[in-house]
């Protein structure tokens, strides 16, 4: 199975089935939900009842109708409790909503990034980290939208609607009533034909946001590459072109909003305008009084105000449901490497390490490993050397099982690691990857992730043992030394010592380094080497090499190319035969010449066959 490239094809049933795959994270608090429910109508029910008391103070107030003899006081009291109720039940809606929303959020996000690292190398290699994150960021704030305006704006507008036609039809005649639904429905109509309409610029606006993100955040983590070839202004002019294809987007999306604005605008202004003549009509003829006229007056700004805001609330709910769909699919993104059903953890005894018969291939059309079989008994060390491209990290990926072998097996203890948990056969490895990537955070926090639980001697010891302490002792914050974005603010050779500090902490049965050391200095890489051969001792070890003075000492050592084993043997048996690593060998020894006092290499550890 391999993982997909991106996004696959979405399998949720429109924006229903977005609303429905949120209902579970909301679940959690139903007591929560129900009060904020109850709260909501409350607050509605007061704020339907407020042009009634001011009705009955107006009419109070009205020469023509009465005589003012007292203050109607009790009506303005009752307008004032309305109100302060209004807002009081809308405040506990707010509070007693938010932490179900704010959880709700936590839950997504979490399963979301729980997901991401499940994937495949594949997928995070062919993602773009800018692009994916703003997705996270626009889902997440996506469900925090859709809850808030959903259920608090277009659910109560929609039952203060009712309310209100209710009032107008009961009070004063189906004509009121009416203008009210026609004038509604075709607000609505135009509102979500407009919308829809205004989709395609909105869905543009995010692509270009989203881009333009991504090559922003891709160019400065690559500001290294960028400065050693003085493209700054290439760099500045690419990223223009993307800001200015979001620019005219943004555009294109005002020009239509401005269309939708106008169209809402002239809907509420014709039917204020017409219920309000209705209105003053029957005012004239004696059928309504002044507080009528108010009261209607009062329940059309109180109605059309919030309608006007339910335009922008339709179209950002359908901007949030696209959001957060496109997040959801990457829950549909499924890992190449699974456990299987009832896989039980593996437990390392020996850590004998077996390669039968293994092919592997990234794509059918390109064979990288074929037919490799070797054997690292209990404690020994197997190195594996040979040019590049020739599949030797390939092996080191395969049994950490990023992927599974297109045929053959790997077994770890006579167990074929396809059927253990992924996590107890990573628990048991210790990996020193060539390209070391450090978290930007301390030093002191790099090397306790290899053991988060480790007690500060324990670090501390992994420190000494990677000949770290004295670097670290010369850095006026020491361990808490902050390392920079992907650990840029040290040195290659500083990262591979955090780096084989940090698996040391882990205290794997098995250990692999991919060219370890290539960028320590020899008297560096000779202490290192020396303690990793003291702690190694009953350890199962596997090296990639480019540099082969690093691995004369070791058990076995493999020559690949093209995905084969060519040669196999030790260092001295190797030489002897006079092949391929025989050649190696001589050539990176003509590299090195002596001058007084100083031994210096001249030509790259890597090399070609």
């Amino acid at each position: 199975m391999r993982a997909s490239k991106g996004y696959s094809p979405h399998t949720w049933s429109g924006d229903w089935g977005v609303l429905k795959s949120l209902l579970p994270y909301f679940m959690e608090f139903r007591g929560r939900v129900v009060l904020a429910m109850v709260c909501l109508v409350l607050a509605k029910l007061a704020g339907v009842t407020l042009p009634f008391a001011m009705k009955y103070i107006v009419d109070a107030l009205d020469r023509t109708q009465t005589q003012v003899i007292a203050l109607p006081l009790g009506f303005l009291l009752m307008y004032g409790v309305l109100r302060l109720s209004s807002v009081i039940f809308g405040e506990i809606r707010d509070s007693v909503f938010g932490r179900v929303t704010d959880r709700a959020m936590r839950r997504v996000a979490l399963n979301i990034f729980r997901h991401l690292h499940t994937l495949a190398l594949d997928f995070h290699l062919s993602r773009r980290t800018g692009g994916l994150s703003r997705d996270i960021e626009r889902g997440t704030n996506g469900i925090s939208f859709l809850m808030r305006f959903l259920l608090f704006n277009i659910l109560p507008t929609l039952f203060e609607i009712l309310l209100v036609t209710f009032i107008l039809l009961f009070n004063y005649g189906m004509a009121f009533a009416m203008i009210i639904l026609v004038s509604v429905a075709a607000y609505a109509v135009f509102s979500i034909m407009i919308t829809d309409w205004r989709t395609n610029f909105v869905r543009t606006v995010n692509e270009m946001d989203t881009q333009s993100n991504t090559y922003a955040v891709d160019s400065l983590l690559n500001f290294e590459t960028v400065k050693y070839f003085n493209n700054e202004e290439y760099e500045s002019i690419n990223y223009d072109r993307n800001l200015e294809k979001l620019e005219a987007a943004r555009m294109q999306n005002r020009l239509s909003l401005v269309t939708l604005n106008a169209g809402q605008a002239i809907i509420v202004s014709l039917s204020v305008t017409l219920i309000m003549v209705l209105a003053a009509q029957n005012v004239v003829t004696g059928n309504m009084t002044l507080g009528d006229l108010v009261l209607v007056n009062a329940y059309m700004l109180q109605l059309y105000i919030p309608l006007n805001f339910l335009g922008f609330v339709y179209r950002e709910i359908k901007r949030a449901l696209a959001d957060v769909e496109h997040m959801f699919t990457l829950l549909e993104e499924t890992p190449a490497v699974g456990d299987m059903a009832g896989a039980p953890a593996l437990v390392v005894r020996d850590g004998t390490i077996e390669f039968s018969h293994v092919d592997f291939s990234y794509k059918s059309d390109r064979v990288i490993l074929s037919d490799i079989s070797f054997t690292i008994p209990k404690g020994k060390k197997t190195a594996i050397v040979g040019p590049s491209g020739s599949g030797k990290s390939t092996i080191a990926r395969l049994l950490f099982r990023f992927y599974d072998v297109n045929t053959g097996s790997i077994k770890i203890d006579g167990h074929d690691i396809r059927n253990v948990t992924q996590d107890s056969l990573r628990r048991a490895i210790g990996m020193v990857p060539q390209d070391t990537v450090l978290f930007n955070n301390s030093i002191y926090y790099n090397i306790a992730y290899g053991r988060p639980q480790a007690t500060d001697t324990e670090v501390k010891a992994a420190a000494r043992m990677a000949h770290l302490d004295e670097f670290i002792a010369q850095l006026p914050q020491g361990y808490e030394t902050q390392v920079g974005e992907r650990g840029l603010k040290v040195s290659g050779g500083e990262k591979q010592r955090i780096a084989i500090a940090r698996m040391l902490l882990k205290r794997p049965a098995i250990m692999v380094f991919d060219e370890a050391t290539s960028s320590l200095d020899s008297t560096a890489e000779q202490a290192i080497l020396q303690a990793l051969r003291e702690i190694g001792s009953d350890i199962t070890t596997l090296v990639i090499a480019h540099r082969l003075s690093t691995i004369i000492d070791a058990d076995q050592i493999l020559v690949i190319r093209h995905g084969r084993i060519i040669e196999q043997g030790t260092h001295r048996i190797l030489l002897a035969e006079e092949g391929v690593y025989a050649r190696l060998w001589k050539l990176q020894q003509r590299s090195r010449f002596e001058v007084p006092g100083s031994t210096f290499e001249v030509s790259s550890s890597k090399f070609e066959v």
